[in-house]
């Protein structure tokens, strides 16, 4: 019953996220070309609460729960588990104040409004996951770009979206890098649960009434022992999740 109720509403649905879209880009591209990166950042917290606000249609709600001060004057590395592409506008809306960049796939660089300029001009960096070296040196460079202004990276060390909500192990390398390259940031753990339950049908029709949480974990320092702290980060971010039980 409920799937089929989705056929109804999904269409809805994206037509309030297509237009968000649209609308979105052309104030993106006048806020970057008048003001720069600091036009541009507010439009594109703006744009993600819509797209998050656009989901309602479908009965899916949020909750938000940080219990620790995380601060604003130096860098920020998220450590995340991935569930959906759902995942992101909330990333970006509830931790707007930290300037969160991503690590997304070459692809996604062009072609779609607001979300491809966003991504060329907003400092997060694409990669092509077929050249691994390639890729490694672009997460380098995000590593050294919020080192130097004091911003966060996002990144989702699962490597692929989880279709069922059930953790996949991390890949440490990207996360390692990002670790050197920004010595001083904060490690950030992260857990999301039930973004998945959006998708749990494919791209059509939409998933309706998923409870979306996303869950701060306690903060780690970067000690300098990598492995050991990767794999406190990983324990970190798997103890908050739930949404494949």
């Amino acid at each position: 019953m409920q799937k089929m109720l989705s056929y109804i509403v999904t269409p809805f649905f994206f037509v309030a996220f297509g237009l968000c879209l649209l609308v979105f880009h052309p104030m993106q591209w006048i806020a970057f070309k008048l003001f720069g990166y600091n036009g541009l950042k507010p439009v594109v917290s703006k744009l993600n609460f819509f797209l998050m606000r656009s989901t309602n249609i479908l009965g899916t709600t949020y909750r938000y729960t940080n219990n620790y001060d995380l601060p604003t004057d130096r860098p920020l590395i998220i450590v995340t588990n991935h569930q959906s592409m759902y995942d992101i506008p909330p990333l970006i809306w509830y931790l707007r104040k930290h300037h969160p960049k991503f690590v997304s796939k070459k692809e996604l660089g062009k072609g779609i409004p607001s979300v491809s300029f966003n991504l060329v001009h907003g400092g997060s960096v694409l990669i092509d996951r077929n050249d691994g070296k390639s890729a490694l040196m672009e997460i380098g460079k995000l590593g050294t770009y919020i080192e130097h202004y004091n911003r966060s990276a996002v990144i989702f060390p699962e490597g692929t979206r989880s279709r069922d909500g059930y953790p996949k192990p991390f890949k440490p390398m990207g996360l390692k890098i990002l670790l050197k390259k920004a010595p001083s940031a904060l490690v950030v753990p992260i857990s999301i649960n039930n973004s998945w339950k959006l998708v749990r049908y494919g791209q059509f029709p939409m998933g309706l009434g998923a409870k979306v949480r996303i869950d701060v974990q306690q903060p780690l320092e970067n000690n300098g022992n990598l492995d050991d702290l990767i794999r406190k980060i990983e324990a970190s971010v798997v103890s908050g999740i739930n949404s494949f039980k």
